[in-house]
């Protein structure tokens, strides 16, 4: 009881009215008066607080105050500063997963054995000699496709083999200048076209490189069967891009001008390679 009387009493202090007044200084008089509570107070305190919590907020968020307070440009230009950084190091990540593709290219055009890339522990992109370890279905695909199954790369009967010269259609029409010789650097023929003449592929396989190169113009390689590549070279025009698959004769881009560039005469480049090393393509194809 006595507890409930505490209470009792605390609240009617706490809602117990109090008269504010202003008199008059010189005759005493009474101009004005309110009425006011201890709760009254704290609630009208609460509500003051609450709006100038809301007016402060919608200032921040629909206004550009905070550029005028001192220290906020200068934490503005560090998130950009490390918002760049982190561009940066995208691109250079990038950039070595295409330097590491164009060297392992480069690598099975050799007949050597791609590398791997592995992240180093200053977190960049290293590449070392590690082979790639084969997963069991990497070996189940590989006796699938070196097999004499249906999906056999060049076991099958059915199948045309590298010496095979008729199996193999010529890349373009035209009249050889210059014969392979790999004394003199002459990795492949040079055939002397028409201007635009269409280029095909010489057998079936599957684009690995489409790219232009200010030196030999647009150039695609071609994988076939049996580990053989084509190469054609000083293309004025590419249709086809990386991973897309190739029909014998399909045509794959469109030779240019030979006299284009003036004195400097380019001619449509053809090379083939078997096992990553260069063969003449007369003792393949029949030009």
């Amino acid at each position: 009881m006595k507890i409930f009387s505490a209470i009792s009493r605390a609240y009617r202090q706490l809602v117990r009215k109090h008269r504010l007044t202003l008199r008059n200084e010189t005759d005493n008089s009474e101009e004005w008066h309110m009425h006011i509570s201890i709760i009254r107070i704290f609630t009208a305190l609460l509500a003051f607080v609450l709006l100038l919590f809301i007016l402060i907020l919608s200032l921040v968020a629909y206004t550009p105050v905070l550029e005028f307070l001192p220290g906020y440009e200068a934490n503005r230009s560090r998130e950009m500063l490390l918002q760049n950084i982190m561009r940066l190091d995208s691109i250079e990540r990038q950039m070595n997963q295409m330097r590491t593709y164009s060297d392992n290219i480069a690598l099975i055009m050799e007949g050597k054995t791609p590398v791997v890339r592995t992240v180093g522990n200053l977190d960049s992109i290293k590449a070392d000699k590690t082979l790639v370890m084969p997963s069991h279905e990497d070996s189940l695909l590989r006796v699938e496709m070196e097999g004499d199954g249906p999906y056999g790369l060049g076991k099958s009967p059915s199948r045309k083999t590298l010496r095979e010269a008729m199996a193999m259609s010529a890349p373009v029409e035209g009249i050889i200048t210059e014969k392979f010789d790999t004394k003199r650097g002459q990795f492949g023929i040079r055939i002397a076209t028409a201007p635009g003449a269409q280029i095909a592929a010489v057998d079936d396989g599957t684009v690995v490189m489409s790219l232009w190169s200010p030196d030999s113009g647009y150039i695609v390689e071609v994988q076939h069967a049996n580990n053989l590549l084509s190469i054609y070279k000083n293309l004025g025009q590419s249709t086809v891009m990386a991973g897309q698959r190739l029909a014998s004769g399909e045509v794959l881009g469109y030779g240019g001008d030979p006299q284009a560039e003036g004195n400097d005469v380019k001619l449509f480049g053809f090379e083939l390679w078997s096992d990553g090393k260069p063969v003449d393509p007369e003792g393949y194809i029949v030009f």
